[in-house]
């Protein structure tokens, strides 16, 4: 991994917001969240403009991630998603 910033702390979500949604997205990409992503990948992210959300990212393997306009992270998903503070 990058010499970038690392979390002090870690916590998991409780209830879903729109944070905790994109949270999500990026961690099934296989990325802790938006700063790890732009770290390793420096990419710019593609974001649904009606929502807010994560639209595309690119796997570690090169591969891409296409996410709907709508909430994917089903409130059974909630508690997995890791929240990190700086």
């Amino acid at each position: 991994m990058s010499c970038g910033t690392k979390p002090k702390s870690m916590s998991r979500a409780k209830q879903w917001t729109d944070e905790v949604e994109n949270l999500y997205r990026f961690q099934q990409a296989g990325y802790r969240d938006e700063m790890e992503y732009r770290q390793i990948k420096q990419l710019e992210i593609d974001w649904w403009p009606e929502t807010g959300f994560v639209k595309k990212l690119q796997r570690r393997d090169n591969t891409y991630y296409y996410y709907n306009r709508k909430r994917e992270c089903e409130d059974k998903e909630v508690h997995k998603v890791k929240m990190y503070a700086y």
